[in-house]
């Protein structure tokens, strides 16, 4: 069992930058797939970023690519995505997630076993 806890979000305005955190417990996260996906309202959840088990491997959505960066701290068994020129279609709940191997997929949703209960970002105009 992996217990997730973001943290970090709020509201922003444009062009903006939040930096969210997402500590785990249980296991090391040195095991497993993490990403961040994200859900607006009236909106499925949808895959931001990912970053595979060994930090070799990062995926990013290709709306927030060059704004958005994932990492990881396996030591601290901490996750991070760095949010910076924040757009109003970037408002959602941001959840982090980890996979256990082996991972299919870093960006299907259906590989994430361990989800938090997500952090509110709001970017406004």
């Amino acid at each position: 069992q992996v217990q997730l806890v973001e943290s970090g979000g709020g509201l922003v305005q444009v062009g903006g930058s939040l930096r969210l955190s997402c500590a785990a417990s249980g296991r090391t996260i040195a095991n497993y797939g993490m990403a961040w996906f994200r859900q607006a309202p009236g909106k499925e959840r949808e895959f931001v970023a990912a970053s595979d088990r060994f930090d070799s491997i990062t995926n990013y959505q290709d709306s927030v690519k060059g704004r958005f960066t994932i990492s990881r701290d396996n030591a601290k068994n901490m996750l991070y995505l760095q949010m910076n020129t924040l757009k109003p279609e970037d408002t959602a709940v941001y959840y982090c997630a980890a996979a256990p191997p082996p991972v299919l997929s870093h960006t299907r949703l259906s590989e994430y076993r361990y989800w938090g209960q997500g952090t509110q970002v709001t970017v406004s105009s």
